[in-house]
């Protein structure tokens, strides 16, 4: 028998695991569907602490939701939501065959469940002897040690599956170092590496385009979105250059020229 404790904490997250399933299986967005099987998730570890079944807790949180459920997060951020699976049956028979499979499942299911709940449980403190961790190896490693293997080899032929079902061939051939630097020096590219922007004696901008060795801007050194939105800034230009640059009418701006120390005697 449950304790108060244990009754009341049961039935306050019960109804709450409820309703994130519903809410896995109705979410429109697959975030929010992954969001509720986190809840799932955490409401159940608390269960397993709560019955005595501390490590069966931690695992849940460590390695279902810490681990599984934020791969599966960050998968969904990569990929994207906004694809649509394809309805039309490729292979025929194909629902049939699933129908019936799922059957199985469910016969498999109710299997188990009526081996769990008819025969009279010993409770977890007679399998918490030692410890916890202990006596469930124990059990995994004894009792239940076909259906551990049954699962490793479900879990790395999902793998393998995944893997073979995302491979995808190679429809040109690789590209190495040389042929790349070769088709940049052919389309007339440059071979090093682009000025960084931003004239570092007054400022580093991303928008403000570094100045060569004659003080000219160089526009390679803003990248090109920038250019394109109108965003580029100026790059502060010596005067003496931007007189060469801008002549005006009278022609370029000459300094004259120092005296010497005979001309001035």
């Amino acid at each position: 028998m449950a304790s108060g404790a244990e009754a009341v904490l049961f039935w306050c997250l019960a109804p709450l695991m409820v309703i994130a399933a519903l809410g896995l299986v109705l979410a429109r967005k697959a975030v929010h569907a992954t969001l509720c099987v986190v809840f799932v998730m955490v409401c159940l570890a608390v269960l397993y602490v709560a019955q005595e079944a501390p490590f069966l807790g931690i695992v849940q949180v460590v390695v279902y939701t810490g681990a599984v459920m934020m791969l599966f997060l960050f998968v969904i951020m990569l990929v994207g939501v906004d694809a649509s699976d394809s309805l039309v049956e490729t292979i025929r028979g194909q629902r049939l065959v699933g129908w019936l499979l799922g059957l199985g499942l469910g016969a498999v299911l109710v299997g188990v469940l009526g081996r769990v709940a008819f025969p009279e449980g010993v409770g977890l403190e007679v399998a918490n002897e030692v410890t916890n961790p202990v006596g469930l190896a124990r059990i995994l490693l004894s009792d239940f040690v076909f259906a551990l293997e049954i699962v490793g080899i479900l879990l790395v032929t999902a793998a393998i599956a995944a893997l073979t079902l995302t491979h995808k061939q190679r429809l040109t051939a690789r590209v190495g170092q040389k042929e790349m630097a070769d088709a940049r020096v052919a389309g007339g590219g440059s071979l090093t590496p682009l000025p960084a922007p931003g004239v570092y004696a007054q400022r580093n901008a991303m928008d403000v385009p570094a100045l060569d060795a004659q003080g000219r801007p160089l526009e390679s050194s803003v990248s090109r979105v920038l250019r394109v939105r109108g965003q580029e800034r100026s790059a502060p230009v010596d005067p003496q250059i931007r007189r060469l640059d801008d002549p005006g009418p009278a022609g370029p701006a000459v300094d004259p020229p120092a005296r010497t120390t005979e001309e001035e005697s």
